[in-house]
């Protein structure tokens, strides 16, 4: 099998996670410059396998885009051209940010690491992914 890997996109940084080859596990892998992403993605690409790339979309509580939409779709066109033949599928984000601050609280983390943003969007990614998991079950 190969690997699922989930994008947690914004504006400043973009928390990345991905399972096992097996597909049963949820890891977060890293965060890094939003103006990296694609550098990125080329080189993991040509390292490991990967099948599908999840992408978060924003979403109001009423269902509607968030303001943070027309950011995450310039960066959706910049995929597909840069990435054709990837299977993307976009994936609801709403709570993912307020849960893995919540996952940082929960497992101990100090105020000062707890303040690492891009920790929390790293884990925001984690928790997408995994859930999709739960969800493919």
């Amino acid at each position: 099998m190969a690997r699922i890997l989930s994008i947690d996109y914004g504006l400043k940084r973009t928390g990345i996670a991905v399972t096992d080859d097996f597909q049963i596990i949820a890891s977060g892998l890293t965060t890094i410059p939003s103006t990296d992403i694609i550098p990125f993605l080329k080189t993991y690409f040509s390292k490991e396998n990967v099948e599908t790339v999840l992408i978060g979309e924003p979403k109001q509580m009423n269902g509607l885009p968030s303001e943070s939409s027309e950011i995450i779709e310039k960066f959706i066109s910049q995929f597909h051209t840069e990435f054709p033949n990837m299977k993307m599928e976009r994936v609801d984000e709403r709570f993912t940010s307020k849960m893995a601050f919540q996952t940082m609280i929960d497992s101990g983390l100090k105020k000062k690491q707890r303040q690492n943003k891009g920790l929390i969007d790293e884990i925001a990614a984690t928790i997408l992914l995994q859930d999709y998991l739960n969800y493919k079950k």
